[in-house]
This record gives C-alpha cells, structure tokens and sequence, in this order.
C-alpha cells in the first residue's frame, strides 16, 4: 500500500473537514490542484501499483519507461491538463468470465487516462466521502467488506432476521449521466473538474476482436447513461450516485419508522427487516425508480435468515444455533461457490499437463493463490471451509506430485509424499483452520 505523501494528506484533510463544517458548501476552485506535479506523481504510482494492461493505445509502463520516461510523461500530461488541452481516449472494451459461465465487460482507460482520472480522484474524493452515510462500505477509505459484513451480522443479532437480498439491474450500465452530474455539482461547481469528468462518462467504448478488427460498441457524445467497470474514477462515482438511496434512507428515517437497516457495498446492497419486508421493499422500488435504476427480479430474494441463507460478498450468512451454549448467533462463512473457486483454481494449477513446469513455480502460484484467499476468507465462523480448502490443496499437490514423479498408486503417494513432507520439503503454504476471530461460535 503506497503511503500518500504529507502534502497531499494535508490538503485532502481541509477539504474533508471543510465539507463536514459545511454541508451545503460548492467547491469552486479545485482544477489547479489536478494539475499538482505531486499529485500526478503519487496518483500514477497508484495505478502502476494496480498491474493494469495497456489501453486502446497499446502503451504500457514499460513502454513508458524505456521511451519518453516517467518524468517526461507526467510533464506532458501536466501541461495538456494546465492548457486545458486535455483529451479522453476511447476506452477497450475486454470481456472477462462471471462465476456463471457468462462474461462481464470491462473497460480499460489508457494509462494517460487512468492517471488523469486518479489525480481528480485523489482531490475530491475527501469531500465526498464527507458526505457519505455510516452503511455504506464500498470502495471507501479505511472501510471494508468485513466491515460491512460486521455490520449485517451485528444487524441480524439485533432481530433483523427477514432480509431483502437486493440485486441492481446492470447498474454500471444505467447510471443517467445528467442526474449523476447533478449529483456530483451538489458538492462541486468548478466546471473545469465536471468538464472532466463528463468527458470520461462519454469516451467511446471499442472493442478489438482476435483479428485486431475494432469497433464502438458504446459510449461517445450520444450517449446518457453507464460509466465503464474498470474506470479509475468509475466506483468513486457509481458509489456517490447509489448514496442517494442511503440519503433518502436517513433523512427520511426508514430504520425506524420501517423497522429495516440497509447495509449497502457499491451497488451491493442488503435491507435487514423485523416487522415483515412489504414496505422496505415498497420504499426500495420507490427510490430506486427515482434514480432510474431497476432491481433485477430473477436475482433479488427475500430470505428468513433463521431458516435460509443467503450471500454476500463472497460470504454466506445465516442464523446458526451454538451447540455450546444454545443461542442463535449470525453465522458468517466463505459461501458454497467462494469454496467451488478456489478449489476449481487449484485444481487447474497443479494439473497433469503443468508437470513440465518447475515444481518451485507450481508451487509458488498455488501459495499465492491460497494466501489471497485465506486473507480474505479467513474470518469469522471459518474454520470448516478452511480446513476443506487445505485438505484440497494437500491433495491436489500430493497427485500433481505422484504425476511428476510417476508414483501410479495413490497409497504409495501418500507414503512418499505425506502431508509433513507437502510443507517442510516442498514449501505449500499452510491454511490455517481455526476460525478468523477468537470469539467464534464453535
């Protein structure tokens, strides 16, 4: 994690502290600071650390680096931004594979681009997140998904055990371009920063097939709604506009006058009931359509949650009872399809057509895979689903072993390659199995 120089954390500190003085306050002056050779700096090492591909334009860091330089690039980039000279680049359009089967867009802004788009990020994102309500998690400074799924488990405890597991109809895709900026000139009234922006919101969207044919297929000055996945500003935003829902849930003080908390991660988001669902789900639709935005009918459920469960952020909750003492208690686990992945993943890494590959490069990608996951999902009422994964990757490492060094029994594999041996002499990473916290219910 890049440490954001002094400089810079001073000035986003003003801002935050001036939009929480003054929640009514339009900043007017704040295109000089995008142009901040600091600020530049620190945003394209940002997105350098992020490993991006290259955009439409085919320039990669490397490109960058071994041809004008990285202080020759920023200089360019500072000077078309103080000139206002300034132009987008059509974004790539690449597809890559939902946990379904189907695939899901993604866009790519050039490098350019992207570090235009994380300086303007860096200056106003203090202001907003001033504004931001407390059950939001998503994409937000020093937030997470475990903090959201506390909140949802804390919730369930409480009583609020019937649960609106909502689901947005292609939001990314549905975002009005002129209530978003509506929304963003709320805070924001230097034009120079929303000229930017709304330049982001109608770059033309291309798509390169395998024959290096290319095509639009989105975006341009026509188009009135969608920011693309993959956007460096593009969750910043897509989190502001879904804060409306939050807003008119506060102000209008839905929890307790509808008995339902909502608890909401991007376009993620959970309504917790205890006196029945027909009226927070009335009141979601109603919002909802003021935004433009539309719940998707197929993939929204109502649960019971001390009768079913349900997913969230990768987690499945539900209302367990504690053989130890006999109380009901909100069980977070990793879900059924967060553990069919990581299995499938480590199955595709230590498979027989990988036994050419040196055994210290198969292992070290299993390692890196399981020690991502494990430091997401090792956390709360875990210790089940860890103890499957570990037992999966002894045994998928123990017959990639027994293929690479032709043992054709399996008792014999487990003879030579026992589960000591599989950590001490060939170095696969050990998931642990006690739970993620040290207050879990057994």
């Amino acid at each position: 994690m890049l440490r954001t120089p002094d400089k810079i954390r001073t000035l986003q500190r003003k801002l935050y502290r001036k939009a929480k003085q003054e929640p009514a306050f339009r900043f007017y002056a704040l295109y000089d600071k995008v142009y901040r050779m600091d600020i530049l700096s620190h945003a394209y090492h940002l997105v350098l650390a992020n490993k991006g591909s290259a955009g439409i334009d085919g320039i990669t860091f490397r490109a960058i680096r071994e041809k004008e330089g990285e202080t020759a690039f920023l200089a360019e980039l500072q000077e078309a931004l103080r000139g206002k000279t300034y132009e987008v680049s059509p974004v790539k359009r690449v597809m890559i594979p939902k946990g379904n089967g189907g695939m899901r867009p993604l866009g790519i802004p050039t490098i350019r681009d992207r570090v235009a788009q994380m300086a303007v990020k860096l200056v106003i994102e203090p202001i907003f997140e001033a504004d931001f309500c407390g059950n939001s998690y998503g994409f937000r400074p020093h937030r997470s998904a475990h903090d959201a799924v506390d909140d949802i488990a804390i919730t369930l405890n409480r009583g609020y055990t019937q649960v609106i597991d909502a689901d947005l109809s292609k939001y990314f895709d549905s975002i009005p371009h002129a209530n978003l900026m509506a929304t963003v000139a709320e805070r924001i009234s230097d034009g120079a920063i929303l000229h930017l922006i709304k330049m982001w919101l109608k770059a033309p969207v291309i798509e390169e097939d395998q024959k290096g044919t290319r095509r639009t297929v989105g975006g341009g000055k026509g188009n009135r709604k969608g920011t693309p996945q993959g956007g460096v500003i593009s969750p910043l935003l897509a989190n502001l506009y879904l804060h409306l829902l939050d807003r008119l849930w506060d102000r209008h003080k839905l929890e307790r006058k509808l008995g339902a908390h909502l608890v909401r991660y991007a376009d993620d988001f959970v309504v917790l009931c205890r006196q029945g669902i027909d009226r927070p789900m009335e009141a979601v639709r109603l919002i909802l359509d003021r935004l433009g935005l539309v719940l998707n009918a197929e993939k929204t459920h109502v649960v019971d949650a001390k009768q079913g469960r349900f997913n969230f952020l990768g987690f499945e909750i539900h209302i367990a009872r504690s053989w130890r003492t006999g109380g009901h208690y909100a069980n977070v686990q990793p879900s059924r399809k967060s553990l069919r992945t990581i299995k499938r993943r480590l199955s595709s890494m230590t498979g027989r057509e990988l036994t050419h590959v040196p055994l210290e490069g198969v292992v070290g990608k299993v390692n890196e895979t399981l020690r991502g996951w494990v430091a997401y999902f090792h956390y709360r009422n875990c210790s089940k689903v860890m103890t499957k994964v570990k037992t999966h990757a002894e045994e998928r490492l123990r017959i990639h072993l027994r293929r690479r060094y032709k043992v054709r029994h399996r008792v014999s594999g487990y003879g030579r390659f026992p589960d000591r041996s599989l950590y001490e002499r060939y170095g696969l990473y050990k998931v642990p199995t006690t739970a993620g916290w040290t207050k879990a219910h057994a």
